[in-house]
Parts: structure tokens; C-alpha cells; sequence
């Protein structure tokens, strides 16, 4: 659904994107990785047209993102990021409805089937209490829950999804990233939580200094002498009983204790 080919983006003298390859098939859920500056966000705003990239190709969907109006690409693809300004406090619930402007005339009012359907995604995504409250008031995880609502009631097959777990507490984290592999959609995530990365994603991207230095399943590409490459520091991959992997990063200067109901990650072997 998504091709990016050969894409480089730089501000004056100092580049930031360099010769990045990216895929995505139909249905996937795909999360981008690496150390903070490596350009993740940088890459995403390209993807979704806030930066435009001064070499290489994006297409969406098998037609010229580059080229495609801002309102046909908000049909395809919705968009969760982390910075938020407004100059009003609107309601949560219009905040969330903000996300079918792109489905509507210049003048068209709210249907009795938008209506609907923001009272369902508000539920879903438990701010139906918090539905008359406005935005300003709310927590850093509850208005991230509220961006959350809005991508999706723009109701697109893809969903790209700047660090979405960012502010929230371990129970909106799990709750949030079910909710998002539950849907019927195309996700392409920035995640920083490694964990969350491997239990939740077909396929990870990892960045580093502008460049993509990885791409694979978790248990392919999340492996210890890896994670010391691109992130440097050590870390221990284990796998659960449940078949996820696990990830740790010792404390410096302690060393490595085994730990009950997981094992190490190794290679199959024949017969």
C-alpha cells in the first residue's frame, strides 16, 4: 500500500533522510524503530506530507503521493502525531469529530452517521465520560487517547501513528495498541518501547543517523548483538511462554541473572 524509494530530505548543509527503502503490504502492522535523532519523525512527516523530500519517490496506495491533494491523501490516511497546538479549546468529542472533516463538503454539517460513529469510537476508546470536557484539561496519556479517536474516525485503511503510546501508563499502552492491531487497517507506528514493538508488530524498520539499518520480524531483527548496534547498550532477548519476545536492559555494572519462564532466543535447528 505504501512504497518509498531511494527518499533523502536535509535542512541546509545537514542531512537527515539518506537513501531510505520502505514498504508496507496490505494489513500490515509495521513499527519504525531506533534511538531518538535518528529520524523516525522526520521520516514520517515526509510520508504524510508536512516535510517533502528533495530526492526519491513515495507512492500510496499505487498512485503519486507527491503529486495527490492533500484532501485525497487525508482519505487514505490518517495521521496521529505528538505535537498539538490549537488556539480554541474545543470538546473532546469535537476534537474527535474534526476526523471526518476530511469526508465532507466545505459547508457540510454532521450526519446522523457521523454522529454514530464518533459515539462509537469514543467508546472504544473508553473518553466517552470525557466526551463534553474540553481538550486543554485533559492529561498528556487522555489527549493522546483523544488524537488517537480522531485518526480514527477518519475511518482510512491506513493509520500512520507517531509514538502513540507516549504519556500514557502501562494499562492505556496495552489497551491502545489492541485497539489499533484490532482494527481493519494499515499501521505504520514510530515506536520507542521495544516491548511493545515486538509484541504487537508483523514487521520492524530500524533507524539510525537518517539511514534504515534493518527490517524484519521481531525475532529477526530484535537480537542482542543488534540492539547493541544500533542503540548501544547491552540487552538481553529472552522469549516468554507465550512466545513474545522480551527485552532488558541491565542496570550498568550489574550483571545478567537468569530469569524463570523465559528463554533464550536461538537459531532452530534441523531435525
Amino acid at each position: 500500500m505504501i512504497e518509498v524509494k531511494q527518499v533523502r530530505y536535509g535542512v541546509r548543509k545537514r542531512e537527515i533522510l539518506r537513501s531510505v527503502d520502505f514498504h508496507v503490504e496490505k494489513g500490515e502492522f509495521v513499527g519504525l524503530i531506533g534511538p531518538n535523532g535518528s529520524g523516525k519523525s522526520t521520516f514520517l512527516k515526509n510520508l504524510y506530507k508536512v516535510l517533502r523530500p528533495q530526492e526519491g519517490t513515495l507512492s500510496l496506495m499505487g498512485e503519486d503521493l507527491l503529486t495527490m491533494s492533500n484532501r485525497e491523501m487525508a482519505q487514505r490516511l490518517a495521521v496521529m502525531v505528538q505535537e498539538q497546538e490549537a488556539a480554541f479549546d474545543f470538546t473532546v468529542e469535537e476534537v474527535v469529530m474534526m476526523g471526518r472533516q476530511a469526508r465532507k463538503g466545505l459547508l457540510e454539517a454532521d450526519s446522523r452517521e457521523d454522529r454514530a460513529w464518533i459515539r462509537q469510537i469514543l467508546e472504544r476508546t473508553q473518553l466517552s465520560s470525557l466526551a463534553e470536557q474540553g481538550f486543554f484539561t485533559l492529561s498528556g496519556g487522555e489527549k493522546q487517547r483523544v488524537l488517537i479517536a480522531r485518526a480514527l474516525a477518519q475511518q482510512t485503511p491506513i493509520l500512520v501513528l507517531d509514538e502513540p503510546t507516549n504519556h500514557l501508563d502501562i494499562k492505556y499502552q496495552l489497551q491502545l495498541m489492541e485497539l489499533v492491531r484490532n482494527t481493519d487497517c494499515t499501521v505504520i507506528a514510530a515506536i520507542h518501547d521495544l516491548n511493545l514493538a515486538a509484541a504487537y508488530c508483523d514487521r520492524l524498520y530500524a533507524m539510525k543517523d537518517g539511514i534504515m539499518v534493518g527490517e524484519g520480524t521481531p525475532e529477526e531483527l530484535l537480537t542482542s548483538e543488534f540492539l547493541l548496534r544500533v542503540y548501544e547498550v547491552e540487552a538481553e532477548v529472552l522469549k516468554g511462554e507465550d512466545g513474545t519476545l522480551r527485552i532488558f536492559f541491565p542496570a550498568p555494572g550489574k550483571k545478567r541473572t537468569s530469569r524463570k519462564r523465559a528463554v533464550k532466543v536461538a537459531p532452530e535447528e534441523d531435525g
